[in-house]
């Protein structure tokens, strides 16, 4: 694909074009609408290369547009881009909530939608990057779209109903760790590690951790039966319990 336009200027346009900036992808033309200045000449400084823009009627025509909109002004955006999308136009939507038969209705059966959530982790092109395409939609374009997809992770299709767990679960995921592992870093160091030994093991245990959960054969109780001091047992179902509050509040929230 050799053009792309970005329908927002937020933080996931950041991940996309820092994304592409580490592994040298380039189009011949990358075009970023929005309607807040500040944001877009943040990320023109920062990537020179794109074209900023206050006119969504710019973007209409690249080979790909990205809607990266805020959810409540996903209805309002897509009647905007309403018959003025070209057929050779690939629609790839980051937003939660509007599913794909939705966005489909709203721009009278356009063909070629695709909607992905794509988790922070993108960033350093490591991204864990569901997507899901609408039935018609044409294969050659969905090659093509892989293709650039794959420099910010490995993105595999899914159904379009799962895009919402996915998103509490993959892409909001990080926030549930950052703090925790940011704290063991920092104990770590205060214990006698530097810095890089602290981030080594502590990225080696996480790791060790999954795998042994999802992949030794043991039984959940089997795995936690494997060390025997817990210094954290005491707060453990607290903890759970604001999984099942927040988590399962969120999803509800942004659900279709």
């Amino acid at each position: 694909m050799k053009t792309i336009g970005i329908i927002g200027g937020g933080r996931i346009t950041n991940i996309f074009l820092q994304a592409f900036k580490n592994v040298n992808i380039s189009f011949e033309k990358t075009l970023v609408f929005d309607i807040n200045e500040g944001a877009l000449n943040n990320l023109k400084t920062k990537f020179p290369q794109i074209t900023i823009t206050s006119n969504l009627a710019d973007v209409v025509n690249a080979e790909l547009v990205i809607l990266a909109v805020h959810p409540p002004v996903t209805v309002e955006t897509l009647e905007k881009l309403k018959g003025n999308l070209s057929a050779n136009t690939v629609l790839l939507s980051l937003v939660p909530k509007i599913n794909i038969e939705k966005a489909t209705a709203i721009l009278n059966g356009f063909a070629n939608i695709a909607r992905m959530n794509p988790s922070a982790s993108s960033i350093i092109n490591k991204g864990v990057n569901p997507i899901a395409f609408s039935a018609s939609f044409d294969k050659d374009k969905k090659a093509k779209l892989l293709n650039v997809l794959q420099s910010l992770g490995n993105p595999f299709e899914i159904s379009d109903s799962k895009i919402e767990a996915y998103a509490v679960i993959s892409a909001m995921g990080h926030t549930y760790f950052n703090f925790q592992i940011q704290k063991l870093k920092e104990l770590a160091v205060s214990f006698g590690m530097d810095e890089q030994e602290a981030a080594k093991t502590i990225s080696n245990m996480l790791w060790g951790t999954t795998e042994t959960l999802f992949n030794s054969g043991l039984t959940y109780e089997e795995v936690t039966d494997l060390v025997p001091v817990k210094p954290l047992a005491e707060v453990e179902e607290t903890i759970k319990g604001y999984y099942d509050q927040y988590l399962k509040g969120i999803y509800n929230k942004i659900k279709p």
